[in-house]
């Protein structure tokens, strides 16, 4: 059964779904809308244009929807929507939108673990994990399956792709292809993510073909888009294997592990570059 507890602060015009619980001292601004069996537990802060989807808990501390940390920021009318059974935990910040009428996006039955920060224009797949400590810079985009280790920071504009593994304390400063496991500052790849994708159920042939795709990218001494050409020539063209050469030709900041000219990198440290 649902149940707002009186010392709980629920401000007019906030739609609660059915079952919704409401702890004391949480706070419910107007804008808010609660999907059936939402959780919100004592002295979490829910503002701004926010919908939370079905059987999501909001875990003390939190504080969902607030103004963007962007000095670009003029007051624009954004967004934000976290899907349905997710787990924000204790003191995660997910801040609302920058532009007028974007949206900051968590997917269903992802988990937010302790103090985790995702910022304006960020978008997170579904089932996505994301260890406690782990930060999102503006713009960040998070693909489904993904899990991003405890203490690590995603600098703006950067894509983790699906089904990638990121080691705890590592810098991400650029994308991570899909389906590999790294981690590291410098980061380094430990190659794909195979336990992973077992987990998921990926067949074999699949699993061969991503290590394929992977070898000829960061193992052959192959140019990027020279890597890539091989793999559509020698790989059958899995829908993961479209993936990756998509993710891979579409990255605007550069791809992790490769240097300026698109090989992978020798063993040296990777040049520390941050650009707004």
């Amino acid at each position: 059964m649902g149940h707002v507890h009186p010392l709980a602060v629920v401000e007019p015009g906030a739609q609660l779904g059915r079952d919704v619980v409401i702890e004391p001292f949480a706070v419910v601004k107007g804008t808010v809308t609660l999907g059936d069996g939402v959780v919100i537990k004592s002295h979490a802060y829910i503002d701004g244009n926010t919908t939370i989807g079905e059987g999501t808990v909001i875990w003390p501390g939190a504080s969902i929807g607030t103004k963007a940390q962007d000095l670009k920021f003029r007051g624009e009318k954004t967004f934000v929507s976290i899907g349905k059974r997710c787990e924000i935990r204790e003191y995660v910040t997910i801040n609302s939108s920058c532009q007028e009428n974007s949206t900051v996006r968590v997917g269903d039955e992802c988990l937010l673990m302790a103090y985790c920060h995702v910022a304006h224009n960020c978008e997170v797949g579904n089932r996505v994990i994301m260890s406690n400590s782990a930060m999102l810079a503006g713009h960040v985009i998070v693909e489904d399956y993904a899990r991003i280790g405890g203490m690590t920071p995603v600098h703006q504009f950067s894509r983790i792709g699906c089904h990638a593994m990121v080691g705890g304390f590592s810098g991400v400063l650029r994308d991570v292809p899909p389906y590999t496991i790294g981690g590291g500052f410098p980061y380094k790849f430990g190659g794909v993510n195979i336990v992973g994708l077992k987990r998921s159920q990926f067949s074999l042939e699949v699993r061969v073909a991503i290590s394929k795709a992977f070898k000829l990218t960061y193992r052959s001494g192959l140019r990027l888009e020279e890597a890539l050409a091989e793999i559509e020539r020698q790989i059958e063209p899995l829908q993961e294997i479209k993936h990756w050469i998509n993710f891979c030709r579409n990255s605007k900041r550069g791809i992790l592990g490769l240097d300026s000219s698109g090989r992978a990198q020798s063993e040296e440290d990777e040049p520390l570059i941050l650009e707004e």
